[in-house]
């Protein structure tokens, strides 16, 4: 039985509220985040919300001296491992930094599972290994091809999991696939705050809302899809934090490795999304056309069957639950976790 978890990149988006189902259930959590995307106080709302104490280390998870420490100090059943640098542009922009850092980290920690005998593992992976999909809804048995570095690192960090299960004894591992995570949690204590101007959606658009963006900018309105813009399976957070504890419930009772789509199986386009938020909330988004963004492709979304069938998860939340819980956390936190 699962009693205690390592959540690496525990104070990010979708780790802060993977850390809160975590705590809601019982389970006890270290959370260890440099801190590079995601803010101290996060922790401190986590235990508002849950009214649960967490434990917190400040610390990269490619610093395996800091890291094996985690380990000697903690009887550790499991790891969620977020940790890493995700955002498509930036990692066309400097490849690098995002092989170094998102690769050596997964490696980093699997030796340390390894030293500690800790055999299970629930990684974030991400939908972009599929890179430009021949048939959607995409499958599991899809093929895998990525179109940015970023989408690289997932593909090789899977593919270094694998084969660590392959030579590890008694390994169990799930390869959790992303579609598009939006939306904050229902208290509105804990969201998504991106550093500078954001990269994805939603916040985008919410930023739009609170009059600190005069104006949202869609990249590429001429794709082969019903409006041109970019269609995607945008999945409320709180349902994919959710996900992973089906994940940890299906690894502490198998083993091998599973990779697991994790989205809705509807797919929607950049103003879809637009309409959506405007409905939800009431307020009117202004958008102006920019040219493609190198990396994107046109249509992506997810066939959830497996998830279903192995971990007996779905999707519950739809995009208005999505866009009125990223207002509401926008609204009570204008400057993100800077108030």
């Amino acid at each position: 039985m699962v009693k205690t978890v390592l959540v690496t990149g525990g104070a990010g988006f979708i780790g802060s509220h993977t850390c809160v189902e975590l705590l809601e259930s019982n389970i006890s959590v270290i959370c260890v985040d440099d801190l590079s995307n995601s803010k101290q106080s996060v922790v401190d709302r986590i235990k508002s919300i849950t009214g649960k104490e967490l434990s917190f280390h400040k610390l990269n998870v490619c610093d395996e001296t800091q890291l094996d420490r985690i380990f000697e100090m903690y009887d550790i059943d499991a790891v969620i491992h977020f940790a890493g640098y995700k955002a498509v542009g930036q990692s066309v922009e400097k490849p690098l930094m995002y092989y170094q850092n998102n690769l050596n980290s997964t490696i980093t920690l699997l030796k340390c599972m390894a030293k500690h005998n800790v055999n299970r593992i629930v990684f974030s992976s991400s939908a972009t290994v599929y890179g430009v999909p021949k048939v959607v809804p995409m499958n599991e048995t899809a093929d895998t091809w990525c179109t940015n570095p970023y989408g690289w690192t997932k593909y090789m960090s899977e593919q270094i999991i694998k084969d660590w299960c392959v030579a590890t004894p008694n390994a169990s591992a799930i390869l959790l696939r992303y579609f598009n995570p939006i939306g904050a949690h229902f208290s509105g204590l804990i969201g998504e705050d991106p550093n500078g101007i954001p990269n994805n959606l939603l916040p985008y658009i919410c930023q739009v809302a609170a009059g600190k963006l005069e104006y949202l900018r869609v990249f590429g309105d001429d794709y082969d899809t019903a409006d041109g813009t970019g269609v995607r399976d945008y999945i409320h957070v709180v349902d994919l934090a959710k996900g992973h504890l089906k994940a940890l419930e299906y690894i502490d009772a198998n083993k091998g490795c599973q990779c697991v789509n994790l989205g809705t199986g509807k797919g929607y386009s950049v103003l879809d999304v637009v309409k959506a938020y405007q409905t939800a909330c009431g307020i009117d988004i202004p958008y102006r056309i920019y040219p493609r963004r190198s990396g994107d492709i046109a249509t992506s979304y997810a066939d959830p069957k497996k998830a279903y069938e192995l971990l007996g998860w779905k999707a519950e939340r739809d995009l208005n639950d999505m866009c009125a819980s990223a207002y509401n956390w926008q609204k009570m936190n204008p400057n993100g976790y800077g108030d």
